[in-house]
């Protein structure tokens, strides 16, 4: 079964957006210095090319033998408290070469919206196969995205704030649970 005009339409913006993720972290790889920064990119850069060998697939073929190889998430990441400092920063206009900061950021940034567009394509594919590799693609994103995340807040790079016991407590009040029947029971 072909593909609906829709679903080509947004696996060329899909397309176009994986090549410029590829080019950026073929860029980043060149210039990362930080070891952590650059092993986490190196193990991110064969799903993505393979993500993308896959959009290929989809749109020569309308379908794909293979499975994305999505990651898992590496809870072990997690920051345990903010930091005391977070360095300041101030976007350069003059620049040769991106420090690790800049290409955490940028690699950060390029999975989070990389992920909104394939939660928002999944939501309107029709195509069964399709939807489940878009699915997938976006969770793909949303596990790198929480390493560098976490990598990033480890170094002080990201802000972390915990919400105050005092909106916690409120929510608290407010939101009771519901209590769980078997569907026969809610009108008895």
């Amino acid at each position: 079964m072909p593909l609906g005009s829709h679903e080509a339409h947004e696996l060329n913006e899909l397309l176009l957006s994986c090549t410029n993720s590829i080019q950026s972290m073929a860029l980043f790889l060149n210039q990362a210095s930080d070891v952590e920064l650059k092993n986490m990119i190196e193990r991110h850069y064969a799903v993505h090319v393979q993500d993308y060998n896959m959009k290929v697939e989809f749109a020569n073929r309308a379908n794909s033998p293979d499975t994305l190889n999505v990651p898992a998430m590496q809870m072990n990441t997690a920051v345990a408290a903010p930091a005391a400092y977070y360095p300041p920063i101030e976007p350069q206009v003059k620049l040769q070469q991106l420090n690790d900061r800049a290409i955490a950021t940028s690699y950060l940034l390029t999975l989070k919206r990389a992920g909104r567009e394939y939660a928002w394509s999944a939501f309107e594919c029709s195509t069964p196969q399709l939807r489940s590799f878009l699915e997938s693609a976006f969770q793909m994103c949303s596990h790198q995205a929480y390493e560098v995340w976490s990598y990033m807040a480890r170094k002080g790079e990201y802000p972390v704030t915990y919400a105050s016991p005092e909106a916690l407590q409120a929510m608290q009040q407010i939101y009771q649970p519901v209590p769980e029947h078997q569907p026969g029971q809610l009108y008895s």
